[in-house]
């Protein structure tokens, strides 16, 4: 898959991961970022436990990276604190 490929993929895994997990975005570079990384790491997770990771730009894929995202946002949470307020 292209870089640009990596970024709409973390782009959108990261969009959906943070409305999961907080309701509110964290900005569209950090959503970026923490997609990107939350696909990395949902597809190291489907790997470790005999799944298929990120295969490619599809629907699959986007479900990995979700979860790898969703990972990857409460890790961030519990590392840098909830300080923001809504």
């Amino acid at each position: 898959m292209s870089v640009i490929g990596w970024i709409i993929l973390g782009l959108i895994a990261g969009f959906i991961a943070s409305r999961l997990s907080e309701g509110s975005g964290q900005g569209i570079l950090l959503d970026i970022v923490l997609g990107v990384v939350g696909a990395v790491v949902g597809g190291f997770i489907f790997n470790a436990f005999g799944g298929v990771g990120v295969t490619g730009f599809n629907i699959w894929s986007l479900i990995v990276a979700v979860i790898g995202a969703v990972v990857v946002l409460w890790l961030y949470h519990a590392i840098v604190g909830r300080t923001r307020s809504v």
